[in-house]
């Protein structure tokens, strides 16, 4: 059985005072069957972690650069992010491929670093409004998927998160039927190159536009393992029902 995840990317967004709803995330869901996660702006990493340890949140990163160290002004590498306490880091997030010109390429250097950190790496794919209306969304997946994911990925290690890029906060969400169609997709990608078991084992999440109306007819989906949230995850009461659905998803 893959164990769910309810990710949180807090994008540029919150502030040391707003970790206070970490605590509240972290009493609601106390004795969660899922693993709940995170990913805080860098700043906010450190303090984050010390905020919710002992409890069963995880805090992650949203990005890392594909070397251990070096003169990267402004950047943070993997390694430092692992020291920190982060768990996870975000790779090839569409706002990275898109604001950043990173390529599948850069996606797939920044993943084995995350690896070679100790940090399992959650890998966002995506097809555009132009691409899904062109019908070449599945082209497109298989794409990414080629190029970004590296050899060595394990169950263990990755997690693939599909965010269309159209949906991406704009309250627009794929039918169920799309998101699927997607998933399974990847499923047969990761059976073909890697192997069944594998296969088996990845995690796949859904982002774009979740929150707590949808999120529960989401979950019922056989390859959607959990969700990806943006803005949704900002705000204890607005991320706590979405957690609470993929619980009882989950049982």
């Amino acid at each position: 059985m893959r164990r769910a995840l309810a990710a949180g990317n807090w994008k540029m967004n919150g502030s040391v005072r707003q970790l206070d709803e970490l605590d509240q995330i972290a009493q609601s869901h106390a004795l969660s069957g899922i693993d709940i996660l995170i990913c805080p702006p860098a700043p906010l990493i450190a303090p984050a972690v010390a905020r919710t340890s002992g409890s069963a949140l995880r805090i992650g990163a949203q990005d890392c650069h594909a070397e251990p160290a070096g003169a990267h002004t402004g950047d943070v590498s993997a390694a430092i992010l692992a020291d920190v306490g982060a768990t996870h880091v975000i790779t090839g997030h569409s706002e990275r491929r898109q604001d950043h010109d990173e390529t599948n390429g850069t996606v797939r250097a920044k993943t084995v670093a995350a690896w070679h950190a100790g940090l399992i790496a959650i890998l966002c794919i995506g097809e555009s409004a132009a691409q899904r209306e062109a019908g070449s969304t599945l082209d497109i997946i298989a794409k990414q998927l080629s190029g970004s994911v590296p050899d060595g990925a394990t169950a263990e290690n990755l997690v693939i998160a599909y965010e269309p890029i159209w949906a991406i906060g704009t309250g627009l969400v794929p039918t169920l039927d799309q998101i699927s169609e997607v998933h399974a997709c990847i499923r047969a990608w990761i059976d073909q190159r890697l192997g069944t078991e594998t296969a088996n084992g990845v995690r796949l999440l859904y982002g774009g536009s979740v929150n707590a109306t949808n999120a529960a007819k989401i979950f019922t989906l056989a390859d959607v393992d959990g969700a990806l949230v943006g803005g949704a995850s900002l705000k204890a009461a607005d991320f706590s029902p979405i957690i609470t659905a993929l619980e009882n998803s989950a049982t």
